[in-house]
């Protein structure tokens, strides 16, 4: 099932892993062939894409999850056949699977599903899975829609507040974006965007043809393939000015260093969409499906992470089923140059080093941070990390021992792992694993600030609502956990993600409330990033996650 956060302590029934249920050859065969009605199989279908599809994929072969197919079989080097799928295990042991989780790292589904969606559940990913459409150009286009037009952009803001302080807020569970004023603490606004949206993006400075406005556009993707543009310099009720679909299902979000183009990455059709960045009319469609590493094709092929390199014409975009990072350049569409740089599998999210030159992605299967070289765009190094390393948005300091170093949370094992990135002045420790602190429990996310004496992370991927609740902040000197601060107490919520103001003074942290709620149900906690002590809260906020800062991310803050 797809990472979905833990709301209470969770009895865990099973003694093995996810992969070794799924591949036990002693279980019962599913006697008779699974079936559900229309109205069941269509709601289960949803809830699969909402639920369980990011991890297993749209036709359920597995990545960062297992494989989820009714039956599969696998052939190792040395010829071992080894026979697994869900018709093995057979309804009641997959609705336990489903409840409760497993101790493999799949969370618990008891609070977030009904008994009947559980069954019902159960029963369809013992069916053959469904495939969906391809999404043609044609179609695409035919999903724009323009609110505000160019020609009545204004020249300049028309709100008279400090933008560049502005945090744009996912409102996941409601398919919303808040913007808040950092200066006043003000919600300004809750623009609609797609479903679920996982990341939002906006051109930065340093790029090799500066926009004249940095940070002032912003772009989202939602789970469900919109992509929406929002003007920071509208009135709060103006900001959202066009939108587009370019896929079912997608992840990510970039734009060009020129300000041009934006480029938006499909999980279903595997492919990307580069897309004129003022008019968000999609121009080219690439599909990503293809060969991997391991020399095998790969349909569901999905695009995960894209990011714009700070001092190159070029994206860079994470094939995650094909370990690959593609170098797409952009300075000719017509004549697209993309370099395949061979990594490992399967490749999530990540972050440059300070300089812009490198690129620090996790490839979660692999236990490995990939390291690729934008200047050469060739793959630089593998780092081993403990089990699945998760950077999120990630963080780069100053070790005295190791020099410039960047970091880790795993979504596997409550440990943060930090190694050197300074190739040019500090060779000796470059690539190679500096130290590992302790945390009390798997995370998501890592954080820190050029000005900051810390490094923020939580544990969210932990069963136990207390730890889960909490963050840990570890200081940069000693690599020392300094402080755990417990967000909140509230049955459902969880603390996750951190981002700081724009001058670095203060650390905004998410208390994430997981139940579905048509109210406000969640709220950001603001901490002095000197002392460390709570400052203040933000309410009327729905199920907030992700925060972006406008001068921290367009200035390449990390």
């Amino acid at each position: 099932m797809s990472l979905v956060y833990v709301n209470k302590q969770v009895k865990r029934a099973m003694g093995a892993g996810l992969g070794l249920l799924l591949g036990s050859a002693a279980l019962p065969v599913f006697a008779e062939a699974p079936t559900l009605s229309d109205e069941a199989f269509e709601k289960s279908k949803q809830l699969y894409f909402e639920q369980c599809a990011g991890c297993h994929g749209v036709l359920r072969k597995g990545a960062t999850g297992k494989s989820l197919e009714p039956h599969w079989k696998k052939t190792a080097a040395d010829g071992t056949v080894t026979e697994g799928g869900t018709l093995k295990l057979g309804q009641e042991r997959l609705e336990k699977i489903i409840a409760w989780g497993t101790e493999g790292g799949m969370n618990n589904f008891s609070d977030i599903m009904t008994e009947d969606e559980i069954r019902d559940m159960a029963t369809y990913i013992m069916m053959d899975a469904p495939k969906p459409p391809e999404m043609s150009l044609t179609q695409m286009k035919e999903t724009r829609k323009v609110y505000v037009e160019e020609a009545d952009y204004p020249t300049e803001p028309l709100h008279g507040r400090n933008w560049e302080n502005f945090f744009v807020v996912i409102e996941r569970d409601v398919g919303k974006v808040a913007i808040i004023d950092g200066d006043t603490k003000e919600v300004l606004t809750h623009i609609p965007t797609g479903y679920a949206v996982h990341v939002i993006k906006a051109s930065e400075h340093h790029t090799v043809t500066e926009p004249e406005q940095p940070g002032r556009f912003w772009y989202t993707m939602g789970r469900d393939g919109k992509m929406t543009k929002i003007d920071l310099w509208q009135t709060p009720d103006k900001m959202l000015v066009s939108e587009v679909k370019v896929a079912y299902d997608a992840r990510d979000v970039a734009v060009s260093g020129d300000g041009k183009y934006i480029i938006g990455g499909g999980y279903w059709p595997p492919h990307f969409v580069i897309a004129d960045a003022v008019t968000m009319e999609p121009l080219k469609v690439v599909s990503t499906r293809g060969v991997n590493i391991d020399g095998d094709y790969v349909e569901e092929a999905r695009v995960a992470a894209i990011y714009t390199t700070p001092n190159e014409t070029s994206w860079l975009v994470a094939v995650k089923e094909l370990g690959q990072m593609w170098q797409v350049d952009y300075s000719d569409l017509d004549n697209l140059r993309i370099d395949k740089i061979d990594s490992a599998k399967f490749l999530h999210d990540g972050f440059f080093d300070p300089t812009g030159r490198y690129f620090q992605i996790a490839a979660n299967a692999s236990n490995k941070m990939v390291v690729v070289d934008t200047l050469d765009r060739k793959l630089e190094a593998l780092i081993d990390t403990a089990a699945l390393p998760h950077p999120g948005p990630g963080a780069n300091w100053i070790d005295p021992n190791c020099g410039p170093v960047a970091g880790t949370t795993h979504l596997g094992i409550g440990t943060v792992t930090v190694w050197g990135n300074d190739p040019l002045e500090h060779a000796d420790n470059a690539w190679q694993k500096c130290y590992e602190v302790e945390t009390d429990g798997p995370g998501l996310f890592i954080r820190t600030h050029p000005k900051s004496k810390y490094v923020w992370a939580d544990q969210t991927k932990h069963p136990e609502p207390e730890i889960q609740q909490s963050v840990q902040v570890i200081d940069k000197e000693t690599g020392e956990i300094v402080k755990t601060i417990q967000i909140t107490e509230d049955e459902g919520s969880a603390a996750v993600h951190f981002e700081f103001n724009a001058d670095g003074t203060e650390v905004w942290v998410s208390k994430w409330n997981l139940s579905d709620s048509k109210e406000p149900n969640g709220q950001i906690v603001i901490f002095d990033a000197e002392t460390l002590e709570e400052i203040g809260r933000i309410e009327g906020l729905y199920a907030p996650t992700g925060k972006f800062n406008v001068y921290n991310r367009s200035n390449h803050v990390t």
